[in-house]
């Protein structure tokens, strides 16, 4: 209804591992409650890293997501959205995905001649990758992200608790602490980043779920607390 107030925007990076992505439970299920609850939503098929179709895989997911996040704000008039109110949200993989494009906003890796700002106004992460570091990393997702051996460099770019800055945006966060497959400590240390850089963040940690927890409920359910963070932020 274009006669409405502009809305919120999101758009949503499934997990997957950066092999595959979970269209449907990370994708078009958050997409419907989004919707239902008066935010628009986008589903973003980022690339998988491949070396035979990139010049350099590492950065391709993330190129996505800056033309992503760059063709809500370009088309906020046509699509009736709120361009100051643009956000990202990722799960798992997808969540490097997101904090990625949360973290590394100030570098243009897409062509952007309209200067239009690539920063997410916001950042919802899902039991999300955020570290490249041994012993916190989910290890496929970082194999598939930046190879068998990445350098220290790599590793630290791709890190992105060591990436955030006072610039960094909101962010909302879940994880279960029992996670065998991307510890607790990605969430953790990207929520603890954030607070030193003084941004504002809410994390809702879990005792018990493992790895995909939320998917076990509703997303109606679930999705709640992110709709009441929202509110009490003046994202919605």
């Amino acid at each position: 209804d274009n006669a409405a107030q502009p809305t919120s925007a999101v758009v949503i990076c499934p997990g997957g591992g950066y092999v595959r992505q979970v269209y449907r439970k990370e994708g078009t299920d958050i997409a419907k409650v989004y919707a239902a609850n008066g935010v628009a939503a986008f589903i973003l098929k980022y690339r998988i890293p491949n070396d035979l179709t990139m010049k350099d895989k590492s950065i391709g997911s993330l190129q996505d997501a800056q033309q992503a996040i760059k063709l809500v704000r370009d088309n906020a008039a046509k699509w009736n959205v709120d361009p100051a109110k643009v956000g990202i949200m990722g799960f798992s993989a997808g969540g490097h995905v997101a904090s990625t494009a949360a973290t590394h906003f100030k570098k243009n890796y897409i062509p952007n001649p309209e200067g239009t700002s690539l920063r997410p106004d916001f950042a919802i992460l899902v039991y999300p990758v955020i570290s490249m570091i041994d012993g916190i990393t989910h290890t496929g997702s970082r194999t598939n992200l930046l190879g068998e051996h990445p350098d220290e460099a790599q590793v630290k770019l791709f890190s992105n608790e060591l990436q955030i800055d006072g610039d960094t945006p909101p962010t909302w966060l879940t994880h279960a602490g029992d996670d065998k497959a991307v510890p607790v400590a990605n969430s953790v240390r990207f929520y603890e980043g954030l607070i030193a850089n003084g941004v504002p963040a809410e994390m809702h940690l879990y005792p018990s779920g493992g790895h995909g927890f939320v998917l076990k409920d509703p997303a109606e359910k679930w999705m709640a607390s992110i709709f009441d963070w929202m509110q009490r932020s003046g994202i919605q």
